[in-house]
């Protein structure tokens, strides 16, 4: 079954890879390793959930926010690679939580990312993952996911 049809199962399609927020490419190739920038929880150009977890964002919202930028994260590799063949798998998973002073639930929030690789890349999505909080993030989204994945090069 395609990540595709996984997706569709969930209700989901990938999105147009969102364009970055400054000067950078949204993605850069070097060896086996794609880097993906980070990822906002954009939908149709917008960011979905703004402000701090436990301030102005359920941790609920924020497993939500954090689905939406991994959903990001899949638009960006899929329009590098020209679909999903060549990605070996998801080596690495940083997530950047905008949170309340006293909230702790950062591993919580970036579940919604890794529980989406899971279900739609199978086996392609074990990472390691690190989850950190910060007092506000670019264009006062409550999350930023970069990625690092592990691909084969072309022609193999």
């Amino acid at each position: 079954m395609s990540v595709e049809t996984r997706l569709a199962a969930r209700g989901l399609a990938l999105p147009e890879p969102p364009k970055p927020l400054g000067r950078y490419t949204a993605t850069s190739e070097a060896g086996d390793l794609l880097f993906v920038s980070g990822q906002l929880p954009l939908r149709d150009g917008r960011v979905a959930f703004q402000g701090r977890v436990g301030e102005d964002v359920s941790v609920e919202e924020g497993r939500q926010a954090a689905e939406i930028a991994a959903l990001n994260v899949l638009a960006q590799i899929h329009a590098h690679l020209g679909g999903f063949d060549r990605l070996e798998h998801i080596v690495r998973v940083e997530g950047h939580v905008a949170s309340a002073d006293g909230n702790f639930e950062q591993p919580a929030v970036i579940d919604g990312a890794s529980d989406l690789f899971a279900d739609v890349l199978e086996s392609k999505a074990g990472h390691a993952r690190s989850a950190f909080s910060h007092r506000q993030l670019p264009a006062n989204a409550s999350v930023v996911l970069v990625v690092i994945a592990k691909i084969r090069p072309q022609g193999d």
